[in-house]
């Protein structure tokens, strides 16, 4: 058999090797497995850099003033973001927590955006210490606990801020990750938005610098992202447009997700034509950077048939939430006999029925002890972990030209009575 590049959904340079076995940054998927156990986060490491690389250049060459900011979510890992920091993007947070981690991780406070709906005194206050580079103002709450956190503050000691614009735009994409419909939890209404507009620009203690939107996550049609910044554009000329993430990226071989480069076209066009030129740009891809850089690797448990065929593995919703929560389709293969045959579902081992990672997965001949793989996993995998039925959280393996390395081990049993005070 000879050596097989991988599709778009696979980390950048995977191939099957001679054997037909699965080969992920130079490593055997299979040896991987029996090193690190299962289930695994398996991250490219090198795909990462080059994701990175391509927005940063992409907006580079369209647009000479804009920054490439990680939203942390995606993928709140240090080594992530260690990696993030290195290639020079900014860091977006919407909590106390992933502050730290960027913190930890070496972003200069400067190179961190804040965001939130609800946060309280102590976040806020948290943010302002540490002196980030800019807080994006969600609500007047927001306002009020700034400008009374702020109150002495004058001139370069002032906090720069943003306001988050709900903008009425909803793109093509699951109720739960649409962000910019009139009725949304984030953010302030057009209206509204002209009215924490006026009292920014009056508080001593902030200096407004512009706006920030994000209309959802995992879009594959650019057009909303125009409409939405003609929005922007009725509320007056800042310095600095936000304009969030929401690129989709490919679940399955039929995903077609526009390039880097045409996204970010899009939203530079946008602007320039829009607003006007001169703005400075910033761009928040999470999935888009991380999420085809990995992949998880399960063991085969169980195989049963009954109506369907079952493939039961060591893992499931506590270490992929996103098919329960979303509905969100993964493909699946064994590690070393890909290609289609045995239509299955494979499933989780938690007391849920709809604990199912892929449904209708299209499997050569799974049995117990197979090493299994789902694609596309880098993005919400190991941000959503969790301990359902008491099942400790997976490791994230970075593979590097033939080399791996654990950046986060295992979770043990031992570590789920840490916090229990008797």
């Amino acid at each position: 058999m000879v050596s097989t590049a991988l599709s778009h959904v696979y980390p950048l340079g995977s191939r099957l090797d001679e054997r037909g076995r699965l080969q992920l940054g130079g490593c055997d998927a299979i040896e991987l497995a029996r090193e690190f156990g299962t289930p695994a986060y398996v991250v490219v490491e090198d795909d990462l850099r080059a994701r990175a690389r391509a927005f940063v250049a992409a907006l580079a060459a369209q647009h000479g003033d804009g920054e490439v900011v990680f939203a942390s979510k995606a993928f709140p890992c240090t080594a992530v973001l260690e990696l993030f920091a290195a290639e020079g993007l900014m860091c977006d947070v919407a909590s106390a927590g992933e502050l730290h981690l960027a913190l930890n991780a070496g972003f200069a406070p400067e190179r961190i955006v804040v965001h939130g709906n609800a946060r309280d005194d102590a976040e806020l206050a948290g943010a302002l210490a540490r002196r980030v580079g800019l807080i994006v103002v969600d609500n007047f709450d927001d306002i009020d606990r700034l400008e009374r956190l702020t109150s002495g503050r004058r001139d370069r000691d002032r906090q720069d801020v943003l306001v988050r614009v709900t903008p009425g735009v909803a793109g093509e994409t699951h109720a739960s990750i649409s962000t910019g419909q009139p009725d949304s939890k984030f953010g302030l209404g057009v209206a509204d938005a002209r009215g924490a507009i006026e009292r920014l620009e009056a508080a001593p203690g902030l200096r407004l610098l512009g706006l920030h939107m994000h209309i959802g996550s995992q879009l594959l049609d650019l057009a909303p992202f125009r409409a939405a910044t003609e929005v922007l554009a009725t509320l007056g000329d800042f310095p600095v447009y936000d304009l969030g993430g929401g690129l989709g990226v490919a679940y399955s071989d039929s995903d077609e997700p526009p390039s880097v480069d045409d996204y970010v076209a899009a939203q530079v066009d946008a602007v320039r034509e829009l607003i006007g030129p001169g703005k400075r740009i910033l761009l928040e891809p999470g999935r888009a950077l991380v999420a085809n850089a990995g992949v998880t690797l399960y063991s085969v448990v169980s195989v049963k048939r009954n109506v369907s065929t079952w493939v039961g593995v060591d893992g499931g919703m506590s270490d992929n939430l996103r098919p329960m929560l979303y509905g969100s389709h993964y493909e699946a293969q064994i590690a070393d006999r890909f290609g289609d045959a045995t239509s299955c579902h494979v499933t989780g081992k938690h007391c849920e029925s709809g604990d199912v990672i892929v449904r209708d997965a299209r499997l050569q001949e799974p049995r117990s002890g197979d090493v299994l793989v789902t694609p596309a996993t880098g993005a919400y995998g190991h941000a959503m972990a969790n301990n359902y039925n008491g099942v400790p959280r997976p490791p994230v393996v970075f593979v590097s030209e033939g080399e791996a390395r654990v950046v986060v081990r295992r979770e043990t049993v031992e570590e789920l009575t840490a916090r229990d005070v008797r």
